[in-house]
């Protein structure tokens, strides 16, 4: 029996309805139209209409937290900088947020948490199959891009990571404006009431609840704000996505 991923079924249930779309323009053109799969583009606008006034996907009690959260992709960056960082707490670690801002913001980690924040417990979906729910505080991304100030003709949000392969290439994703300022879309630090662990992205991580895993960076440096994804990696908006084939927008 074929066991299908997540990934999978998405794109399978998306590309049912392909045929029916004429053109491309669910970005308004900002995306490089060969990068966006007409599976792709259905998943989008379907999620843009029933995600207008911007539900919040379900949270869960802390009874629900599950006793076991798997860890994904890598569990320590490579390196002598970031071992150098975390052996001190990440005392020495600050978060860029500039590009196509007004206010380009340097903060530090005890300056992200004097922010207001909020705290949710939700579901993590894997591609690969697996659910697990935990609990995330931190900073809501939006609070932070409009301290930033956006340019108008910002569009899309680009998250830098300190994690990196073994030939240098660093890890990254990349969210549009709609999805970095839902409510649930926050930049945790702290996991299951306890400060972020290694394994799961410490310092920071993004947590964007309506879309699956692999879009949830972790280990992240600087957050950049752009008109263009063609210019990132292989210009695909992230770094599975270029490696991997994945969906950019990875809707659920």
């Amino acid at each position: 029996m074929t066991v299908l991923t997540r990934r999978q079924i998405v794109l399978g249930a998306a590309a049912a309805g392909a045929a029916t779309l004429i053109a491309v323009d669910a970005l308004r053109g900002r995306l490089p139209e060969r990068l966006l799969s007409a599976s792709q583009t259905l998943s989008l606008r379907t999620q843009r209409l029933l995600l207008r006034r911007r539900p919040l996907v379900r949270e869960f009690a802390a009874a629900d937290i599950s006793p076991v959260f798997p860890t994904n992709g890598t569990t320590h960056p490579i390196g002598d900088t970031y071992g150098t960082l975390a052996a001190n707490g990440f005392r020495d670690w600050a978060l860029r947020v500039d590009g196509l801002v007004a206010n380009p913001l340097t903060l530090s980690l005890g300056q992200l948490r004097a922010l207001p924040a909020r705290s949710q417990i939700t579901m993590h979906s894997c591609d690969e199959g697996w659910n697990a729910i935990g609990q995330w505080r931190g900073v809501p991304l939006g609070q932070l891009l409009s301290l930033a100030a956006p340019a108008s003709r910002a569009t899309y949000v680009v998250f830098h990571c300190m994690d990196k392969r073994e030939d240098g290439v660093r890890y990254y994703e990349s969210l549009d404006l709609f999805d970095a300022f839902h409510p649930q879309t926050i930049l945790a630090y702290e996991m299951n009431g306890q400060p972020l662990p290694v394994a799961y992205g410490a310092p920071l991580r993004l947590r964007v609840e309506t879309q699956i895993g692999y879009k949830n960076a972790k280990y992240l440096e600087r957050i950049e704000l752009t008109d263009r994804l063609d210019g990132y990696g292989k210009g695909r908006g992230g770094w599975w996505e270029d490696s991997d084939n994945a969906v950019w927008y990875a809707g659920q």
